[in-house]
């Protein structure tokens, strides 16, 4: 489908894959972004950041930056 940077408010997709590598990649699954969750998107800054997310019950907020970094279906 694409990245999580491009799903609409109101979607529900699953993770296939997290790019990136390092620090970054930890602190993405840290935050319980793992493969095969699923994200709902709360709401969307009127200028694409940060993206409101649930996931595994709790609200999380993202940057642009690392929302393009997960890849979902």
């Amino acid at each position: 489908m694409g990245t999580l940077k491009e799903v609409k408010c109101g979607e529900t997709v699953t993770v296939s894959k997290i790019n990136g590598s390092g620090a970054i990649k930890k602190r993405i699954m840290d935050m319980g972004i793992t493969k095969g969750v699923d994200i709902f998107v709360r709401k969307v800054a009127p200028l694409g950041d940060p993206v409101e997310i649930t996931v595994r019950g709790y609200e999380l907020s993202l940057r642009k930056a690392d929302a393009e970094m997960i890849e979902v279906q």
